[in-house]
């Protein structure tokens, strides 16, 4: 009888313990100047992330072939290689995110790591915190889009006289349709689906255009909000639908 009840504790240990592992987010951080790399890993461990950390690129390349990777933050600049290098090489055979880290602050850097494949730009000095948020973001996003159980996805929203067919792309409006471009359609579907909530310019520009949000984007949303107010007869001063948040983003009323 004691010999099974320690067999079953035991059993039980080692199932929480697997259990435990499998939830672990194991973040990659390369970056030549300790000082930084050790900051970041001390506030990764503190939010209880597992942290490989290296002060060169073989080593971190000998990380990824050899460990499970949740998300890396590479540097730009590094004594043997460099991070978009890094960066190529893990979209190779991986697609968890990639946040580069860089001291410089010329565009062509920024274009020159999301073309090869990262998912974020950090510009040195930066917050830590700021850092960290971004890591969540990255993980949410990745986890959303990547879970083994695809969510049930709306095809059709009606509310307040505004009826939107996601397979159609029709959109009514008091019984009258309105002629809409995709991305006004797109705009539309998103901030209707998130009603209650507001979406920033940065999470309009990703959804819908599918790319990277740089400083000028906000026109290209800004823009487009104002044709697709013009379509719907609604106003930025008095709006039916589409309201600004100022310095936020846009939001639909859920009523």
């Amino acid at each position: 009888m004691i010999f099974d009840f320690v067999v079953s504790l035991l059993w039980r240990y080692l199932i929480q313990r697997i259990g435990d592992e499998t939830l672990v987010t194991n973040i990659l951080v390369v970056d030549d100047e300790q000082a930084i790399a050790d900051l970041v890993e001390l506030y990764l461990k503190n939010e209880d992330y597992n942290v490989f950390k290296f002060y060169n690129g073989q080593d971190a390349l000998n990380c990824i072939e050899n460990e499970k990777i949740d998300l890396a933050i590479l540097d730009v600049m590094l004594p043997d290689t460099d991070g978009f290098s890094i960066c190529q090489r893990i979209r190779e055979k991986h697609t968890f995110p990639v946040i580069m880290l860089t001291a410089k602050e010329e565009e062509i850097d920024k274009i020159t790591g999301l073309t090869l494949g990262a998912d974020d730009y950090v510009t040195k000095p930066f917050r830590p915190l700021e850092l960290i948020a971004r890591v969540k973001a990255q993980l949410r996003r990745f986890t959303k889009y990547n879970s083994a159980e695809p969510a049930h996805e709306e095809r059709l929203i009606a509310f307040s006289g505004l009826v939107l067919d996601k397979d159609s792309h029709e959109c009514i409006l008091n019984e009258r349709p309105i002629s809409l471009t995709p991305t006004e359609f797109s705009l539309l579907w998103v901030l209707a689906s998130n009603r209650g909530r507001v979406v920033s310019s940065e999470e309009l520009f990703r959804e819908v255009w599918g790319d990277k949000y740089f400083s000028n984007s906000n026109n290209t949303v800004m823009v487009h909000i104002r044709h697709l107010r013009e379509k719907m007869h609604d106003s930025a001063e008095n709006p039916k639908y589409i309201k600004t948040v100022w310095g936020v983003g846009y939001k639909i009323e859920k009523n």
